[in-house]
């Protein structure tokens, strides 16, 4: 019985590990933390949350922190809490002053993860109005990431990138304002609580595609149908010509 006990437990643990629900906390390597984003971030913007997407389906975040810690998570296809992925990590005082991973880490912070989320404790003299800027990976052609700070939001999209074509783009929540600068649409919300940022976009050239194949389509469609009309037509006359179809007459009568 105890061996039928021990062999049980052994199993459920098994499953716990493999299925991440034991999963440690692990500190985030300093070298992710301190390579240099592909851009500078954003440090001025006027929202709470600012994020960039990128052309190769990342983004730059920057967001306003009032809080000794941030939790920084996304959700996965079953609605649950997955880490959200972070490099290019940096801190800024309300003075100006830029501190990457390794020396948020030496002024008492850490960045740790693990199988739900990722932890960014601030240093122990960060000031209540700093900011907090990582460099993530998003979805191409889509970007969604959970409310993770209240208040205003901008995300601004690569150029030539639209979201007014119903079928290609969408963007959540509603109340948004949107403004075209230099090519790059600017998308702006004045609050968000809760739920997620979401927005779908394409490239203007997708649309011209999908007017093609459409168009392609129609023809091929058309061609078709108008191909087994005349098939249906030239059956119907050969049936005349045997003399098949007065024999229906002829029975119908």
């Amino acid at each position: 019985m105890n061996r039928r006990l021990l062999v049980g437990v052994a199993g459920l643990a098994l499953l716990l590990v493999t299925a991440g629900c034991l999963g440690g906390t692990s500190s985030v390597s300093n070298e992710r933390l301190d390579s240099e984003p592909t851009a500078s971030y954003t440090w001025d913007a006027e929202t709470d949350a600012h994020i960039t997407v990128q052309q190769n389906g990342r983004f730059r975040a920057v967001y306003e922190v009032n809080s000794s810690s941030v939790e920084l998570y996304r959700f996965d296809g079953f609605g649950s809490r997955t880490p959200l992925p972070v490099e290019s990590l940096r801190y800024r005082y309300p003075n100006g002053t830029v501190v990457n991973g390794t020396e948020l880490k030496a002024r008492g912070g850490d960045v740790t993860q693990n199988n739900r989320i990722t932890n960014v404790t601030l240093p122990s003299d960060a000031d209540s109005e700093g900011k907090l800027a990582f460099t993530s990976s998003s979805t191409p052609k889509r970007f969604s990431l959970p409310v993770l700070v209240e208040g205003s939001y901008e995300v601004v999209l690569p150029p030539d990138r639209r979201v007014s074509f119903p079928i290609f783009g969408s963007v959540r929540p509603q109340g948004y304002e949107t403004e075209l600068v230099d090519d790059q649409l600017h998308i702006t919300w004045t609050n968000v609580t809760d739920g997620s940022v979401v927005v779908q976009f394409y490239l203007q050239r997708d649309l011209g595609i999908f007017a093609a194949v459409a168009a392609v389509s129609l023809l091929v469609g058309g061609a078709g149908i108008l191909y087994y009309r005349r098939q249906i037509e030239a059956l119907r006359e050969r049936r005349e010509e045997l003399g098949l179809d007065v024999e229906d007459r002829d029975r119908k009568r």
